[in-house]
């Protein structure tokens, strides 16, 4: 996080004393429609500068961004309205040039007023446009902090879509409730929407206090009856969200009298809260009732929670004929590489006897139980490769979660390549990583597992595992990177394969779906530091949410759609299934969680972005892959937009399982594969890929020249596996980043040294960190080459950094397949160079 200076905190307090006491005038016929709405931003500078701070209708509150130039503010109307006026009541840190714009979905945007020169103070737009969105999009600042604003206020007059009527019903009735405090026993928050005037809620005696109720959807909020007891508050705001979590205040009452009274209010929410701030008397709060108006007639909201589509398949014990349903998948997608189809398998809580799940293509295999061991399969989950002749470098795109398995011969089989992870698995025996045959294998990734028995890699080249325990572990060929391992081999990396690091610096396992009795739940675990061992049963800090506040995506929903349940402030949960989008997700909430089951596939069309994620704190993408479009993409994913600056290390944002493909099924273009802004980001597992197979492959046919940048700082990667860009196929520009275990094959289809020289040297790093870094680590490193093109090439390095004490290498090694070309030096100018055709690596265990 980066402060202001003392100068500008000062300036900030003389502006505050000179705030205007009264709000600028609009037209007579118009109304402010803004306030209490939910609001949102590219960024901002702190907690207490939140986007909904300049929607609330206090000017001594404020939103303010991060400090750059491409920043933006937007108010959610919550249905489509005419807008005649803006007025924005800027703090010291001003837009000198802004654009304000509208939009009817939150995606395609128009511009109603382009300013230029501007000079602070108030400013007051008269405009004419139709939308449901409205926007304050920077272009230059004033002064080299972000933009800030006290109010952002929009005018108009609702529009054919809006609410017509008030009902008369009571919405919160019956309805969950909380509260920050009760009396006693007797005076729980239930009681003020239980319908029953005899029955009251009462809080401690102490400012502040609230209480609070979940309608179980975002609704239009017209109107709040309040029957204040005699200990009634005197100042109070009527506050609304969508979250829970962030809040917008639709009236602020004061000096209040007590006994019922009726507020019209305007704005929507899931969650309705009455937050008072002065008592009247010297005891606490007391609500006799609380009734909650909806509006009637207009756009219904995006509603949370239903089924999970056609392609999930929930099965319990005893379900009939299971292994066939087992089978018939296996037997579609077995070979099915780059096909369309997805499955999840759910298994509900149980003991299942005699199955063996074979995992083909796009299938996933799930426990929903809240812990592994809640899910007993006394039988196996298998991966072989049967279908490509004993290979196993090709089984990519599956994954096992949260199951406990007891193998019939006491070792099961999970022969993967890249990414299939095998994440909150109890294997009761051991764990077989190759193939039947001992073929090639290229994998892998565990996390978070128990295995018993004795894990044998056999002939896979690299492996990662994290936060786990095991029996035992009998070899390894190349590169076997553990952290937080517990029974991991000790690092023997001069004469072996092995770098064991104790403990994994930060970790947050993966979000995962869960039952607690009927109801589907996600589950969302805590941030951990110096981790060693699974994380479960004791699942400490995590947190639950309720299937309905997840929109449930399924086949044939719009981006649009997905970017309007995102601004109403649902979650994603991402059914199986192939996703076209016609513009990028617009992920801007603080703590929203996107979710795939089935590694449901994102492809963005006609040249947008695939999704996009706001510098804010707490996302969680996990567990879907994106698949590039035939027109060039200038990111696929972009994690914060350029020049994010907040402090996320509190609560980062997390990609876990989160896969990108260029090529393969069909031509795909993208410059950059995945982009990272935000400070503090944790990756966690994931194979950036450009197709060297299948269709649509080819050196310009499906480029992509990076396949990860990273602009900030304090980016952890943990396993990392990045593969066949046209250049690097790794860029940190962030400082203090830390990579452990990175898997890299370099671009097979170079045709010829001329294509990849640059700066006087031959062929791009797999993994560049640049000049200006002064702080870096990385652990467990290997690229590999294998240029089928033109086997003359001599690449200069696999790896390049600066020379400085802060930047540190370990274990790490190059390697040329069957002498398809070589490498010169292993980093930098420093380390053997490879030869011949043997395979046999060329390493450093540690640089400088």
């Amino acid at each position: 996080m980066r402060l202001r200076s003392l100068g500008v905190a000062l300036a900030a307090t003389a502006a505050l004393l000179t705030l205007p006491t009264t709000q600028p005038s609009a037209a007579a016929a118009d109304t402010l429609l803004s306030q209490g709405r939910t609001a949102t931003a590219s960024s901002t500078e702190n907690a207490g500068t939140a986007a909904a701070l300049s929607v609330d209708g206090n000017a001594g509150t404020r939103w303010s961004s991060a400090a750059t130039d491409a920043q933006w503010l937007q108010v959610d109307l919550g249905a489509t309205a005419t807008v005649t006026q803006v007025v924005l009541q800027w703090e010291t840190a001003y837009g000198k040039d802004y654009r304000l714009q509208i939009s009817a979905d939150g995606s395609t945007w128009t511009d109603l007023r382009t300013v230029t020169g501007g000079d602070g103070g108030t400013d007051t737009h008269a405009v004419s446009g139709q939308g449901r969105y409205v926007r304050m999009q920077g272009v230059q600042r004033a002064t080299a902090w972000g933009y800030s604003l006290w109010e952002f206020q929009v005018f108009g007059t609702s529009g054919g879509t809006g609410p017509t009527t008030c009902d008369t019903a009571n919405a919160a009735q019956g309805k969950p409730a909380s509260a920050s405090s009760t009396e006693n026993a007797g005076t729980p928050a239930s009681a003020a929407f239980d319908g029953d005037a005899g029955t009251r809620w009462s809080s401690q005696a102490a400012d502040p206090q609230w209480v609070r109720v979940d309608l179980g959807s975002v609704r239009e909020l017209c109107g709040i009856d309040l029957n204040w007891e005699a200990a009634h508050a005197k100042d109070f705001q009527i506050q609304a969200s969508a979250d829970g979590q962030t809040w917008n205040t639709l009236r602020s009452v004061t000096d209040a009298t007590g006994g019922t009274a009726r507020y019209d209010v305007s704005g929507s929410g899931r969650y309705v809260r009455i937050h008072g701030t002065t008592r009247a008397t010297p005891y606490g709060y007391s609500l006799w009732e609380v009734a909650v108006h909806t509006g009637t007639g207009g756009t219904p909201p995006i509603e949370g929670g239903g089924d999970l589509g056609p392609n999930v398949i929930v099965v319990d014990p005893n379900t009939a004929n299971l292994q066939q349903k087992f089978d018939q998948v296996f037997a579609q997608q077995e070979s099915n590489q780059f096909g369309s189809q997805r499955y999840q398998f759910l298994l509900k809580p149980g003991t299942y006897n005699g199955i063996n799940a074979q995992l083909g293509f796009y299938t996933s295999i799930s426990g929903l139980g809240l812990n592994p061991d809640d899910t007993q399969i006394n039988g196996d989950i298998t991966v072989d490769a049967g279908w490509f002749n004993g290979n196993a470098t090709q089984n990519f795109w599956r994954s096992a979660e949260n199951l406990a398995i007891r193998p019939v011969n006491g070792t099961d089989r999970w022969a993967v390549a890249q990414a299939a992870p095998f994440r909150r698995i109890h294997v009761q025996g051991g764990l077989n990583l190759a193939p039947n045959g001992y073929g090639w294998a290229s994998g892998g990734y565990i996390a978070d597992s128990k295995i018993d028995g004795t894990v044998g890699p056999y002939s896979q080249q690299q492996w990662y595992t994290r936060d786990s325990s095991v029996g035992g572990w009998t070899n390894g060929v190349w590169n076997m990177t553990f952290t937080g391992v517990q029974g991991a081999p000790a690092t023997n990396f001069d004469t072996g394969p092995y770098t064991t690091l104790d403990t994994t610096p930060v970790s947050r396992e993966k979000p995962f779906l869960y039952l607690d009795g009927s109801e589907y739940k996600v589950f969302v675990p805590a941030k951990r530091t110096n981790a060693r061992g699974v994380s479960w049963p004791a699942n400490a800090g995590g947190s639950s949410l309720p299937l309905s506040q997840f929109y449930v995506v399924k086949p044939g929903a719009t981006a649009a759609t997905i970017n309007a349940a995102l601004a109403q402030g649902l979650h994603l949960l991402f059914t199986p299934g192939v996703y076209h989008l016609d513009r990028a997700i617009e992920v801007n909430r603080a703590d929203t969680v996107v979710l795939g089951l089935g590694l449901a596939t994102l492809v963005p069309d006609g040249g947008v972005d695939a999704m996009h994620v706001a510098d804010v704190d707490g996302v969680r993408l996990a567990g879907f892959l994106i698949d590039a479009g035939a027109v060039r993409s200038d990111a696929l994913l972009r994690i914060g937009p350029a020049g994010s600056s907040a402090d996320h290390a509190a609560n980062p944002t997390t990609m876990q399982d989160v896969f990108v493909r260029i090529g393969g099924a069909g031509p795909g273009l993208a410059t950059d594969s995945v982009v990272v802004n935000s400070d503090d980001v944790v990756i966690d597992h994931t194979w950036i890929w450009r197709a060297d197979h299948g269709e649509g492959v080819g050196w310009e046919t499906n480029r992509a020249d990076y396949g990860l940048r990273v602009n900030g700082d304090d980016v952890l990667a943990t396993g990392l596996f990045v593969e066949h860009f046209n250049k690097y196929d790794v860029v940190w520009n962030g400082e203090r980043g830390r990579t452990i275990f990175f898997q890299n094959e370099k671009a097979y289809d170079v045709p010829n040294a001329a294509a990849v020289t640059h700066d006087g040297i031959v062929g791009y790093a797999a993994y560049k960190v640049a000049d200006t870094v002064n702080t870096h680590e990385a652990w467990g490193l290997g690229s590999y080459c294998n240029f089928t093109s033109d086997s003359s090439i001599v690449q200069h390095h696999g790896f390049q950094v600066p020379v400085k004490p802060g930047v540190k290498l370990h274990s790490l090694q190059v390697i040329s397949l069957g002498g398809k070309g070589q490498y010169a030096h292993v980093v930098n100018d420093t380390g053997a160079p490879t030869s011949g055709s043997d395979t046999i690596p060329s390493k450093i265990t540690q640089f400088p």
